[in-house]
């Protein structure tokens, strides 16, 4: 099929005139409260005989707003859509006294509030099979989800999914800097810190970005963070990085298990996510397909149309032509 979707050349407009419009009118939120306490915000949108429901696992910083294009263009052909910020960004609660903090204990706690969210509240809004749409961060936090239920969703797609991270370094070297990080932290009695050579939130200027080589969505995302300090997140804290090798490398030992059909992206391009480890646990999948974008940078939901568009029409075909299934 040949989805209809939003031009790169006409975005500012196309946002006035329509995206914006379809926020207000068309999109609900809410909040649950998840473990230990946390708030966690989410969105939901359903277009009228939807033919297939879509969730949504979003990468690290990204709040739910970054969204706003990518949800349209799935509103207008057709999908329903329900989105949540994972604990400690977006417009969900915090766990440190820095809201900045790029914080989680365990990456079960974003797999808990992702399947609570599928069974408590998207099911009270369908019962129709759902589809996991993912990026980054939310790649591993979905591909842990699809471990701990494998009867959830009938299908999934990861676009850059976080299975390694840039720099790769060896084992036994991250695991002594976090040590070091964690001592540090506790001499300094502080319950979390940035990991070394980690800030608060900097907003770098286009030309030496490293996430899309689209100049007005880079734009557009900077002046969502700039409008809503409140979903500004700074670096990666030892604590979150080290609950990430821990779920990178339980992922990449239980890979082999996961039997739901994958169409996953890797952005040949990407400076942010180590492709090799990445394309290596993918070929473990029992039931995967692989498509690698060349030249494309991480963020491929906000990528140039030259990768953009191709990418989202493959996604929504995949989509739809599982539509009628369960795992």
């Amino acid at each position: 099929m040949n989805w209809k979707l939003t031009s790169e050349k006409h975005l500012v407009q196309t946002y006035s005139t329509h995206i914006n419009p379809f926020w207000k009118q068309a999109v609900s939120t809410g909040e649950f409260t998840g473990k230990h306490d946390v708030n966690v915000h989410y969105a939901w949108c359903q277009p009228e005989n939807a033919h297939t429901h879509v969730v949504i696992s979003s990468g690290r910083i990204e709040s739910l707003l970054k969204y706003k294009e990518l949800m349209y263009d799935f509103f207008t052909n057709g999908f329903a859509v329900y989105i949540l910020d994972h604990r400690g960004q977006g417009l969900s609660g915090r766990m440190t006294s820095d809201p900045q903090h790029g914080y989680v204990e365990d990456f079960e706690d974003y797999v808990d509030d992702l399947l609570f969210f599928c069974d408590a509240i998207v099911s009270a809004k369908t019962a129709a099979p759902l589809h996991l749409l993912c990026h980054s961060m939310g790649g591993a936090i979905g591909t842990l989800a699809l471990l701990k239920a494998p009867q959830r969703f009938a299908s999934a797609v990861l676009c850059s999914p976080m299975f390694g991270i840039r720099p790769a370094l060896p084992g036994w070297l991250a695991k002594s800097l976090i040590y070091f990080s964690l001592k540090l932290q506790e001499l300094s009695k502080r319950k979390s810190g940035y990991f070394f050579g980690q800030t608060a939130y900097l907003a770098y200027p286009y030309a030496i970005n490293t996430l899309t080589h689209s100049e007005s969505r880079y734009r557009l995302f900077r002046d969502l963070y700039d409008d809503f300090s409140e979903i500004q997140l700074g670096g990666v804290t030892t604590h979150w990085l080290r609950a990430a090798i821990e779920a990178m490398d339980k992922i990449e030992e239980h890979a082999g298990n996961i039997e739901t059909p994958l169409l996953l992206f890797s952005a040949s391009g990407d400076r942010i996510i180590d492709n090799r480890r990445q394309l290596s646990v993918a070929h473990q999948f029992k039931n995967a397909e692989i498509r690698k974008v060349p030249g494309a940078y991480h963020e491929l939901f906000a990528e140039s149309d030259e990768y953009r568009v191709p990418v989202l029409q493959q996604i929504m075909s995949f989509l739809h032509e599982n539509r009628s299934s369960r795992s």
